[in-house]
């Protein structure tokens, strides 16, 4: 089978073994698997984490067409997702109900065969650890392979508490910045101001979002913001995008005793980016966030369901597997919303 693998600290499409299921395990066909910006930072920069020839991608969803005898709760021909961030089950952070903390965290994408791949199989301790998810007939197979990355959103905005009447700032426009835009609106936010130094990509956020602000180009983020909050500066700000300097004006335009998401992670030691004063002197609250829990992404698959959400809007253009360096120059080069990798591509 043809698959996306990292080897010599790259990206290279190979033939591999067609998966086989063991007693515990099952083997999905991937209906649809998209490239989230993670993927992308190690597209262009490479990654130590990544181990030598795994098939990488995370975001997912395929049809079960194997499945172990021992695997109870699912059956062949059923559509799953999986949150790919498995811990072990026994140290303190898994006991606490955050797995995504675990100190030996293994990763679909990362230590296991990921989802860029005709074929993918997915171990036993996603089965038994309650990583495997059902997805609706109503849900689209495109739709549920976004669920995990809006589930890392949920997962974010657990700390930051947004509720009526807030003001927030999000760097990025791009899906998980729209992603928090929605979250936001929904939890009552009053004003929601993207800053996006991509004009055309703001504008598409602009459409698909109606009623939020936008800041761009050599725009001063600062002052644009002080004039949108009448002087007060955004209750929450969200840093939704793999850059430094976003981290320094988020935590400049946060109002006293705002929050801040530190959402994208930075290529690199990430460090020389936060002022300790104004977080000192403000009262500000600086959050970081890493992946998500299975329980944030069956929430996110019921809002799917229930069409409380609708990931399927965001998706720029879908791909054949083949065609996957593509879909990362386009994202490179034209800055597209969301690519997806679907078995039907287009």
């Amino acid at each position: 089978m043809l698959a996306c693998v990292f080897k010599n600290g790259k990206f290279e499409l190979a033939e591999k073994p067609v998966p086989k299921a063991s007693s515990d395990s099952a083997v999905v066909k991937i209906k649809a698997t998209s490239i989230c910006g993670t993927d992308f930072r190690t597209y262009v920069h490479g990654s130590k984490k990544i181990l030598e020839g795994i098939t990488v991608g995370h975001e997912l969803c395929g049809e079960i067409v194997e499945i172990g005898e021992s695997v109870a709760g699912f059956a062949k021909g059923e559509r799953v997702t999986v949150a790919p961030a498995l811990g072990c089950g026994e140290c303190y952070m898994c006991r606490k109900g955050h797995s995504n903390m675990c100190d030996n965290l293994k990763t679909l994408g990362y230590h296991f065969d990921g989802s860029f791949a005709e074929y993918m199989e997915i171990p036993s301790p996603f089965f038994t650890r309650g990583h495997v998810n059902h997805v609706a007939p109503s849900v689209g197979s495109d739709q549920a392979a976004l669920a995990e990355p809006v589930a890392c959103a949920v997962n974010a905005q657990e700390f930051l508490r947004i509720e009526k009447g807030d003001y927030v700032g999000i760097f990025g426009s791009g899906f998980i910045g729209c992603s928090h835009a929605e979250l936001a609106a929904a939890q009552g936010a009053e004003k929601i101001i993207m800053i996006e130094p991509n004009a055309d990509r703001l504008e598409i956020a602009k459409r698909t979002i109606p009623g939020i602000y936008g800041i761009t180009g050599d725009a001063d983020v600062a002052s644009s913001v002080r004039k949108i909050t009448d002087g007060r500066g955004v209750d929450v700000a969200i840093v939704a995008c793999s850059v430094g300097p976003a981290q320094t004006a988020a935590i400049e335009i946060a109002a006293k005793r705002g929050r801040v998401s530190l959402f994208g992670g930075l290529p690199g030691e990430g460090r020389g980016f936060v002022d300790s004063n104004l977080i000192h002197y403000n009262e500000l609250g600086i959050f970081g966030v890493h992946a998500s829990t299975p329980q944030q992404n069956r929430h996110v698959l019921d809002w799917l369901a229930s069409g409380k959400i609708d990931t399927a809007k965001y998706i720029a253009k879908k791909y054949p597997l083949g065609d996957i360096m593509q879909a990362f120059d386009d994202i490179a080069k034209k800055g597209i919303m969301k690519a997806v990798i679907a078995d039907e591509g287009y």
